[in-house]
C-alpha cells in the first residue's frame, strides 16, 4: 500500500476520487495535515484543523464483493480496533453505519463516496482536537487520554488494519465484520433517533442489524423498523 501526505487541500475523498479516475491502484491512501474542504454526510462541511486525521483510501469493487455500502462498516470495525490501542476500549463504542464514539461522544466520521466501479472511503478522526459541532458534542483521542499521537504513523496503522478488515470481507463474506462490529457497537437497547432524508425523525430502541448490514429499530409498539439511510442519534 501507498500513504501520500499533503499539507493541505480540500478534501482527500475529492482527490482521491480525481486519482480513481486516472486509474489509481486499491490499497493506495491519501493525507493531509489540513482539509480546506473537508466534507461530511450530506455535504455538511467536516472542520479540520492541524493536528487530526484527514485520510482516504480507495476499494476497487471486484465481483462477488459484499454490497459496497457494507464497507461503512469494514471502515467502523479497523478504526475501532485501532483507536483501542490508544484508550481503553471500554470507552469506545461504534454508532450506526461507521461513527466511533468515545464515552458516548462522536470521535470519528467516514464517508464513502462511489465513483465508478470504486468507492472512496474518508476518515476523520479527532486524534488531537474536538471541533465543535451544532448538532452533536464530540470528543477527542487525546481527552479520553491518549498520549500524543503523530497522524503520520496512526494512517500507516490504519492502513494496516483496514486492508486486513477488507480481506475478510472480501474472502468472508459480510458475516464476520457484522460479527465484529456488534460486538463493538453500543449495547442492544439503547434509545436510538434516526433523522430521515425528508427531515422525520423515527426513534426506537437498537436492536442490532440484519444480515445486510442495515440498522434493526424497535419501535414502542414492538414493530421492527429498519434503516438503510439515516442519521442516528443516542438519545
Amino acid at each position: 500500500m501507498t500513504i501520500r501526505s499533503v499539507p493541505v487541500t480540500g478534501s482527500t475523498n475529492a482527490d482521491m476520487a480525481a486519482l480513481a479516475g486516472r486509474g489509481e491502484p486499491e490499497g493506495s491512501w491519501l493525507r493531509a495535515d489540513v482539509q480546506t474542504g473537508g466534507r461530511g454526510r450530506q455535504g455538511r462541511p467536516w472542520v479540520s484543523p492541524a493536528g487530526n486525521l484527514y485520510a482516504s483510501t480507495l476499494v476497487r469493487l471486484q465481483p462477488g464483493d459484499p454490497p459496497p455500502a457494507t464497507l461503512a462498516l469494514v471502515a467502523a470495525v479497523a478504526l475501532e480496533e485501532l483507536a483501542g490501542a490508544y484508550v481503553d476500549p471500554a470507552r469506545l463504542a461504534i454508532k450506526w453505519p461507521n461513527d466511533l464514539l468515545g464515552d458516548g461522544l462522536k470521535l470519528s466520521g467516514m464517508l464513502l463516496e462511489g465513483t465508478g466501479s470504486a468507492v472512496v472511503v474518508g476518515f476523520g478522526v479527532n486524534l488531537s482536537f474536538r471541533p465543535d459541532l451544532d448538532d452533536r458534542e464530540v470528543t477527542s483521542l487525546a481527552a479520553l487520554g491518549a498520549a500524543p499521537i503523530d497522524p503520520d504513523l496512526f494512517a500507516a496503522d490504519l492502513a494496516e488494519g483496514f486492508a486486513r478488515w477488507l480481506g475478510r470481507w472480501r474472502h468472508f463474506g459480510l458475516a464476520p465484520i457484522r460479527a465484529r462490529w456488534l460486538e463493538r457497537a453500543h449495547p442492544i437497547g439503547t434509545a436510538l433517533a434516526a433523522r430521515q432524508g425528508d427531515g422525520s425523525t423515527i426513534e426506537g430502541l437498537f436492536d442490532g442489524l440484519d444480515d445486510s448490514g442495515a440498522l434493526r429499530l424497535r419501535l414502542a409498539d414492538g414493530t421492527m423498523r429498519i434503516i438503510h439511510a439515516a442519521d442516528i442519534f443516542l438519545i
